[in-house]
């Protein structure tokens, strides 16, 4: 069989459509314009790409981006400071500290610095808590991007059998969460379980987020299964020239699309949900703040 094509580029491009109609519509009947603040610490060539990509999203959206670019050596009180004005700036509906942070800054003390209604990463613990309690929660973006591609997929996940591979605060356990919700039932898997590719092989769906390049092969997959690759790894590509890179996911998409039935590509599948789950969470943040309510998105 050949895996059917998780598109997550163009379901990105329809949710950011549905966004930017939804943002003209508070700006007409609200008189106000979501406001999305970014701050970069640093200068590491990948966080760039995330900023700038970002930046560019936000104002498609017709929304409000702001920047704070420091330099390397800033310090984690000036760095907790900056976030003091932008939680009490009214303004600012979201804001988001790209990560990684230098290693003089305590990235778990900056967390838990921002104020919670404007976490639109989903990452203090006060979301993550709400979260894992089923209430209303700003979540994670990457793995709420995963439950989108999924729910357009299936339609209900109620009884499906779905395993995460990987168990980080930022994709592995929110993902868990949210397939819970879903009336999943949810297995959380990781480099200490026993047997690991045969606990693979049972999901109807698996989600790879572990961060090695193709460590998933086919022989892990159950035939038929949907595989929801978050991996994003950068490898040598010689036959490219010298010095050449490329991009792959956690699974080896060859053999992994011959089991499938639907696979998410790298790049084009859930990376551009991430950005597009970001403006959402933006917007749901400037609506929960002042009471107003809109179409779910």
């Amino acid at each position: 069989m050949s895996a059917q094509i998780i598109d997550g580029k163009a379901f990105s491009n329809q949710l950011v459509e549905k966004i930017s109609e939804q943002v003209a519509t508070l700006k007409h009947a609200h008189h106000f314009t979501p406001g999305l603040a970014v701050v970069l610490v640093g200068e590491d060539p990948a966080s760039q790409v995330y900023v700038r990509n970002k930046a560019e999203r936000t104002k498609t959206c017709g929304m409000r981006s702001i920047e704070h670019r420091l330099p390397a050596d800033t310090s984690q009180d000036a760095l907790l400071a900056l976030i003091e004005q932008m939680n009490i700036d009214d303004q600012i509906d979201g804001i988001l500290v790209q990560l990684p942070l230098p290693s003089q800054i305590d990235d778990k003390a900056v967390i838990q610095a921002i104020a919670p209604q404007k976490d639109v990463d989903g990452f203090h613990v006060v979301n993550a808590g709400l979260l894992a309690t089923g209430q209303q929660a700003l979540v994670p973006c990457t793995p709420y991007g995963c439950l989108m591609l999924l729910q357009d997929h299936f339609g209900d996940l109620s009884g499906l059998s779905a395993v995460v591979l990987g168990r980080s605060n930022i994709v592995g356990k929110p993902m868990a969460q949210l397939l819970l919700n879903a009336n999943a039932t949810v297995t959380i898997a990781h480099s200490r379980t026993k047997d690991l590719e045969d606990v693979c092989r049972h999901a109807d769906i698996l989600i790879a987020a572990v961060g090695r390049p193709e460590m998933v092969t086919g022989d892990w997959i159950k035939k038929g299964a949907v595989v929801i690759d978050v991996g994003i790894n950068r490898v040598p590509a010689p036959e490219r020239g010298e010095g050449k890179y490329r991009l792959t996911g956690d699974v080896h998409f060859d053999s992994a699309s011959e089991i499938a039935s639907a696979i998410t590509p790298v790049p084009g599948g859930v990376g551009p949900m991430t950005i597009a789950c970001l403006l959402r969470n933006t917007l749901v943040a400037a609506t929960r703040r002042r009471n107003i309510a809109i179409d779910n998105i």
